[in-house]
């Protein structure tokens, strides 16, 4: 007992003793891995131990990770973080195969995200692509994240408490988020953003004096697909609900959600709700319904086209330069982009090769033509690198998705999880349509959650029952 407390008490020593000249040699750094790796251990075991516990804390780091990425003053790339949680989710499932069912995986949009999934692997024998190693930069936003998080969802089993966890997750960080632009806007930035401004972001972030907020997001681009996304969100759930006390508490998300949207600044986003919304009324096959819908929806759309009212403020003139994109400057220049595009990738059907454009493309290959023209927009990234064969695989997939969603929506039979459902499906549509003009798909917290959303709405008959009480599967 003695000997072994002796033991004990060295090694406390020696312990106290390396962190004391790591903590002074290194500052900070040295004492959060010291804080951290304990932690890190213990997750590390919990993860490898139970899939499904991975995937939870997978729906957290998606948000948490640009908040690390702003706030703490170390610049590591965070985003493989999502990488590492990735990579211990696979071999969670390797590891406890014997509990899951691997026949789950006999499913359409295994097959519709798997051949995606195939193709971007043969991208890797591109004989177009000046720098092969790049593939794994771009692949992982491309295809392989989403790979993963299919065979999860599929292989898990996914329960409705777990389904209320996600959307409760979703829609808590968004509250997050809008309650930092606010802040943002109206008392202030901190150091690190006004230097991450002045590195660059000041260039499309500060536009006639104005800041567009972008929260702890990437950008206010994304910022603003997020919001546009949860107002979405209430809006339907507003619609769908009968309870009162919902309704309100639906009404003030909205109100939250749409502002945060509105201090971003991100004009594209008014298409995730213009398609989302359009595509909801599609889903609800209710003539009354959509005759209501388009009385609220089309005189605000009127009122922004054709009208100058509310220009002296400046976020609703953003909104309005929207829908006149032929008066837009920066439009007019994504279009000569995209016809110099068209006449490179000509005699290229597969494209210049995975990671050939943007700051991959500009890192490794800075003197390919790929790397010369900014995309602007996530189809136009995916034209440039994998070809109009790719891109046409790719809006194959979506395009299945929401087929399969819309088969599944409508013979639902649980009317709460029919509403649920419907809003999720709506969001997708909404987010795919937006990525016309903006790569919000492939950024963080949007692609991970659309991938989230996708294998839900395309599954949802797992949760249908004939009829339940009604129930808020978000309170």
């Amino acid at each position: 007992m003695q000997k072994g407390l002796w033991l004990y008490s060295l090694l406390g020593t020696l312990i106290a003793l390396a962190s004391g000249f790591l903590i002074a040699e290194f500052g900070i750094l040295a004492l959060a891995v010291l804080v951290v790796m304990p932690v890190g251990l213990v997750l590390v075991g919990a993860v490898l131990a139970e899939p499904k516990f991975g995937f939870m804390v997978y729906v957290q780091l998606i948000f948490l990770v640009n908040a690390l990425a702003r706030f703490l003053p170390i610049n590591i790339p965070f985003g493989m973080i999502i990488d590492g949680i990735i990579g211990l989710m696979v071999m969670s499932l390797l590891l406890n195969n014997r509990q899951l069912s691997w026949k789950s995986l006999h499913h359409p949009a295994f097959y519709l995200v798997g051949f995606w999934f195939f193709f971007t692997v043969l991208e890797i024998f591109n004989p177009e692509s000046p720098y092969r190693a790049a593939w794994f930069f771009h692949a992982r936003s491309f295809s392989l994240h989403f790979f993963v998080i299919t065979c999860t969802i599929l292989l898990l089993d996914i329960t409705r408490a777990d389904f209320r966890i996600i959307l409760r997750t979703w829609l808590t960080w968004s509250v997050l988020a809008a309650l930092w632009a606010f802040k943002q806007q109206y008392i202030g930035l901190t150091t690190n953003e006004i230097l991450w401004l002045n590195a660059g972001g000041a260039s499309t972030h500060i536009l006639f004096g104005h800041l567009r907020s972008f929260s702890f997001y990437t950008d206010a681009s994304q910022f603003g697909a997020e919001m546009a996304a949860v107002s979405l969100l209430c809006l339907i759930w507003i619609f769908e609900t009968d309870s009162m006390p919902r309704k309100i508490g639906f009404a003030v998300l909205l109100l939250i959600y749409f502002w945060g949207y509105a201090v971003s600044g991100t004009r594209s986003a008014l298409f995730v709700l213009i398609a989302g919304y359009g595509f909801y009324l599609f889903l609800k096959r209710d003539m009354l319904k959509i005759a209501l819908g388009l009385c609220a929806a089309l005189p605000l759309i009127l009122m922004l086209k054709f009208t100058s009212i509310g220009s002296s403020n400046y976020q609703i003139q953003r909104m309005r330069t929207a829908l006149n994109p032929m008066e837009d400057p920066s439009f007019l220049l994504r279009l000569k982009n995209q016809e110099k595009l068209a006449a490179l990738l000509k005699d290229h059907p597969f494209g210049a090769g995975i990671g050939t454009s943007l700051d991959t493309g500009q890192r490794f290959s800075p003197d390919h033509w790929a790397a010369q023209i900014s995309p602007d927009s996530w189809y136009v990234e995916l034209w440039i690198e994998v070809g109009r064969v790719g891109l046409t695989i790719y809006l194959l997939m979506l395009a299945s998705l929401i087929g399969i969603g819309v088969y599944r929506v409508w013979n639902l039979r649980d009317p709460e999880l029919k509403s649920l459902m419907r809003a999720i499906l709506a969001v997708f549509v909404g987010i795919v349509v937006m990525g016309y003009s903006n790569p919000v798909l492939g950024q963080f917290p949007t692609s991970a959650m659309l991938y989230v959303n996708a294998l839900l709405f395309t599954t949802c008959n797992r949760w249908d029952k004939k009829r339940v009480p009604q129930q808020n599967l978000v309170e």
